[in-house]
Parts: C-alpha cells; structure tokens; sequence
C-alpha cells in the first residue's frame, strides 16, 4: 500500500472512530448516574477529552493496523466503570446501561447520514479539505453503525452479553456472569483464533458487516476503503 493512501486511511478513519467510541463509553456512564451510579462521573470518566478514555490498543494501535491493512474498523475504548449494585434496578437499569453505548452509536450514525446528505446538497467541490470532511462524514457514519451492531453481538464482554444476562432467569444470569472474566480472552478467541481456523465463523464478516453495508446502502451511502 503506498504511503499516501496510509496517510489517507488514517486521517479518514482514526478520528471519527475516536469520536465514536469515546461517546459510546460515555453514553454507558451518563446512564448509568441517571439510575443511580455514580462511579464514572466521580472518576471523571464523563469528559469529553479523549485522553481520558483512550486505550493505547484498542483506540489507536488496533485501529491503525486494521486501516491499513484494508480490515473493517473497530476498536474500543477504556471501558466506562459501572458498579451494578448502585444502580436503583440493577438488572433492568443494566440492561439499559449497556443499550446506551449501541444506541449512542445509532443516533450519531443518523446525524452523521444528515450531515453528508447536507453537504452534498449545499455544494460539491473537490479540494483536499471538502474531500477529507466527506470522507470523515462518510466513515463516521459506517463506523458508528458498525459498533453498534458489534456491540450488540450477545456474548461478554459486549453490551449485547449484559442485555442476554438481564434477559435470563436469575440462576441462568449467574451462570452466564462467570463468563465475564473470561471478557478479553473470548474476544480474542472469538474475533481473531476461531476465523483462523475456521474462516466460515468469522462473526464479524458473517453477522456484522452484511447489515453494515444494507444500512450503508439504504442510507445511499458508499463503503469502502478511505
């Protein structure tokens, strides 16, 4: 890949993805203080500087070998502490908790969608700087519907695992917590191991970016590279 389509791919992909999850992640704590929890706002976790949220893997180094590479981009960040049994209904206030990060992602894909379609409705021009806003504008828009579906994915340590564990019985939901500890390593098994061994369970090519690229295309959106 030649450098200036690096540069270009980094530029386009990096900060809307940083945007994206930073407030997916604040999402989660702004609820979770509205039911009752204050442990994120107390650790100052609800600022809108980055670098409170940043994760050197999972927000820049992850991000930056997948956008070369050519891979879909996703990361995350430092997860928004959440301490369950402050909440004043701790599995449904959970439940609604973990459902904000995805929805964040949802409502920010939606004003990103507005935003391109305003700006192509305004003026079309072709210097660098309309080119790198569309672009931004566009992938905004992609990565945001992408972590919101990935997130959603029911299995721990994503938003989606604490919607089934709320959903569960009691002794069911117990169960499937002790699944929590194990967040990181399923994710790798899952994510990077288990493609490898057998691609056709590549959740993230098979569940996730087929509805990415419909929502993409019913938005009248292009997907692809930069």
């Amino acid at each position: 890949m030649e450098t200036d389509n690096i540069l270009l791919q980094v530029s386009t992909w990096l900060v809307p993805l940083i945007v994206a999850i930073v407030l997916h992640e604040i999402s989660h704590g702004w609820v979770a203080n509205a039911f009752g929890d204050p442990t994120a706002r107390r650790k100052g976790r609800l600022s809108l500087n980055p670098v409170r949220h940043v994760d050197p893997i999972g927000t820049v180094a992850l991000p930056l070998i997948l956008a070369v590479s050519g891979a879909p981009i996703f990361g995350w960040a430092k997860p928004v502490p959440v301490v369950a049994r402050r909440l004043r209904n701790p599995r449904v206030h959970m439940m609604l908790v973990a459902l904000a990060g995805p929805g964040m992602n949802l409502a920010l894909a939606m004003l990103g969608a507005v935003a391109v379609a305003l700006m192509g409705g305004l003026a079309r021009g072709d210097g660098l700087l309309w080119v790198l806003l569309y672009l931004n504008l566009v992938n905004f828009v992609a990565i945001n519907i992408f972590l919101a579906l990935f997130n959603l994915l029911p299995i721990p340590p994503f938003d989606g695992g604490h919607v089934v564990q709320g959903l569960l019985p009691l002794p069911l939901a117990r169960r499937f917590a002790k699944l929590q500890r194990f967040g990181f390593p399923l994710l790798i098994f899952v994510l990077l191991i288990l493609p490898m061994v057998f691609p056709r369970a590549n959740i993230v090519e098979r569940l996730v970016v087929p509805p990415v690229l419909g929502l993409m295309r019913l938005l009248g959106l292009p997907m692809g590279p930069g």
